[in-house]
């Protein structure tokens, strides 16, 4: 062994450990990992620029310097590439383990894209696993989707920010709200507090509703105000 082979030895660094060992955590969260192995190299043979082993092992830790780039480039693509579902799919996908396994819970969501309703619409709602509303909105959902799509549900996935409304009375201005305190039914009065669309209004009432709570009231008719990002 030469004494460069020995000096490089005693360096606590491990430039030569394959990148895909490293758990995912571990690469995109170290990210000086690969820069500080670099700098102790450079730091104990500065004074070797002339040694042709210490120019290879300069080399060796950039080209793996380029490699942790890359990985981490990857795992960025792959992240944002994951499906997006609404939230009764997410809810559905990550349900409690020992009523229903993950695997089942996608392939009854499978079935539903080959136009089988009989998991979701009746199956999983006899068993009160899900309510039949439940059942009907993620049906309607799975029949537009690929199995590819199904399938990537297993490694992840992004719910989306459903779109809320307020709802205003045409003649009146006043917004309908609901009691948040009331869970044994629905309760609504005409919200008579601070506007919505300039202040923050507490959790005990609610003034904004979803499309599909929307269209499951019997409140009459009223406009419908977006609520606008951050509200």
């Amino acid at each position: 062994m030469t004494k460069f082979e020995e000096e490089l030895n005693k360096i606590e660094v491990e430039v030569q450990t394959p990148l895909d060992k490293y758990i995912v955590e571990k690469a995109t969260s170290d990210e000086s990992l690969y820069a500080q192995h670099y700098e102790a190299v450079l730091e104990k043979f500065k004074d070797w620029h002339s040694d042709e082993d210490y120019q290879k092992a300069k080399r060796m830790v950039e080209h793996v310097q380029v490699e942790n780039e890359m990985l981490k480039a990857k795992l960025k693509s792959q992240q944002q590439a994951l499906p997006v579902v609404p939230e009764c799919v997410g809810e559905f996908v990550s349900g409690d383990e020992a009523e229903l396994s993950k695997a089942d819970r996608i392939a009854y969501l499978l079935k539903s894209v080959e136009g089988d309703n009989y998991y979701l619409e009746e199956y999983l709602t006899n068993a009160g696993i899900i309510s039949q509303e439940q059942g009907e909105h993620l049906y309607a959902w799975a029949t537009n989707q690929t199995h590819e799509t199904i399938l990537e549900l297993w490694n992840g996935y992004t719910v989306e920010k459903p779109q809320l409304f307020y709802l205003r009375d045409e003649l009146t201005g006043q917004f309908l709200a609901k009691d948040n305190q009331f869970k044994d039914k629905d309760r609504y009065f005409f919200w008579t507090g601070a506007d919505p669309l300039t202040h923050s209004i507490g959790t005990a009432w609610k003034l904004s509703f979803t499309q599909q709570e929307i269209d499951s009231m019997e409140t009459g008719s009223y406009e419908l105000v977006p609520v606008e990002d951050g509200e």
